[in-house]
């Protein structure tokens, strides 16, 4: 650790001279990238997350500032600079845990650049971020990796000498980064899968998955979805492979029962995806009546696309997710949304930015408290108004207690 750290010393003085054009270099490629870079940036306010989100070609001249602010605090003793690199800049969950990196940024002295890949995919994005970082002789980046597309680009900047924590989304394998903070997305899912495993009492489950990617592997969507399904009781061969589940047989949980999966639809993991995911669900087997979301934008979109079929949620048809946002939770108070696993943004990156601050400051790294020892569990909650019995994954609150504890 302390190695990497001097070694992050000594490369930080080498590449200030050029930080400044590779930034720039790096302003003109496919990422959109918000930024703020210093302590008067990090303590605006939380609409310029959102407003820098939604236009982010205005901010093509911040990465620059950032850069010479990371730059002269690593030469000066200044305050530490990271990196906080999300999936993209308008999905809630970034926006709350980006607005919760600024706050944690701004009360333990740490400079924090914002950047983000323009949409769910955009690997490449993610990239110049990385370079960026190392550019500018950052201490530590915080990433919601993308995809193992990602892991090079990691290893180039912890052999610089940053400390990497992947946030919300393990990597793969997970010891590409130094350590991870999220929730278990693997028990996130298991909870939903026991939960409708309950809700059924014995009937078929003819189910729709809606997933983020069909051309990549990501972790938090082969744990997510792969967890419902053992939570429901489905044998799962192959646990990082969506589709290795047979398509029919039967689940064990609770009474158990008879099973169908019709469709594995890639969404994006946003509301117009899960909208035409549905549909095209919808139009293979219109008798779906279990659908699992990879998050509640994409709920969102399919509660659309079934109330235009004519199915009513939580009557006829059960639908459950994994984010805990509070729009989310809000919909399974109304019945949007029978069920969704909460996760909570903000504290992964606080503590995220408060460990980097304690190693740079010659403190002790962070260590894993998940019970394999992979990762530091930031915790999951169930939230349904209709608490089964089948649920031993997670504790189940309702939804009140979901929306007192939500972010977004």
């Amino acid at each position: 650790m302390t190695n990497r750290l001097t070694r992050g010393k000594a490369f930080a003085a080498v590449a200030a001279i050029g930080a400044l054009s590779v930034t720039l270099a790096a302003c003109s490629s496919s990422t959109s990238s918000t930024a703020t870079s210093s302590a008067a940036a990090v303590a605006s306010s939380a609409a310029a997350v959102a407003s820098s989100a939604a236009a982010p070609a205005s901010s093509a001249a911040a990465p620059a500032s950032s850069a010479a602010a990371g730059g002269s605090a690593a030469a000066s003793g200044g305050p530490v600079a990271v990196s906080l690199i999300t999936k993209d800049s308008t999905n809630p969950f970034f926006v709350a845990m980006q607005k919760g990196a600024q706050k944690a940024g701004t009360e333990n002295g740490v400079d924090v650049t914002i950047a983000s890949g323009k949409a769910e995919g955009d690997d490449a994005g993610q990239i110049t971020a990385i370079e960026n970082a190392i550019a500018q002789g950052q201490k530590g980046i915080l990433i919601t990796p993308m995809s193992v597309n990602v892991n090079s680009a990691i290893k180039k900047a912890r052999d610089a000498g940053l400390y990497v924590i992947a946030l919300d989304t393990p990597t793969d394998p997970p010891d590409v980064v130094d350590i991870t903070f999220a929730t278990d997305n693997c028990v996130a899912g298991e909870a939903i899968g026991q939960w409708t495993a309950g809700k059924l009492n014995g009937a078929k489950a003819t189910i729709a998955q809606l997933v983020i990617f069909n051309d990549r592997v990501v972790s938090v969507d082969y744990c997510r979805a792969n967890g419902f399904l053992k939570g429901l009781g489905v044998t799962v061969p192959d646990p990082k492979n969506m589709t290795s589940a047979a398509k029919t047989g039967t689940y064990t949980t609770g009474k158990g029962g008879d099973y169908e999966i019709v469709c594995v639809e890639a969404t994006g993991a946003n509301q117009d995806g899960g909208q035409k995911g549905m549909e095209n669900c919808l139009a293979k087997n219109p008798d779906i009546n279990v659908v699992y979301t990879i998050n509640e934008p994409t709920a969102f979109g399919a509660d659309a696309a079934l109330k235009a079929a004519g199915k009513t949620p939580g009557k006829d048809v059960y639908v459950v997710s994994v984010d805990g946002g509070l729009a989310g939770v809000q919909a399974v108070k109304d019945g949007g949304i029978q069920a969704t696993s909460q996760q909570y943004p903000l504290k992964m990156a606080e503590e995220g930015i408060k460990a980097i601050k304690t190693i740079a400051d010659g403190g002790a790294p962070p260590a894993p408290t998940s019970a394999d020892g992979t990762f530091f569990d930031t915790g999951v909650t169930l939230c349904t108004q209709d608490p089964q019995t089948t649920v031993t994954a997670a504790p189940q609150k309702d939804a009140q207690y979901c929306i007192d504890n939500a972010w977004g």
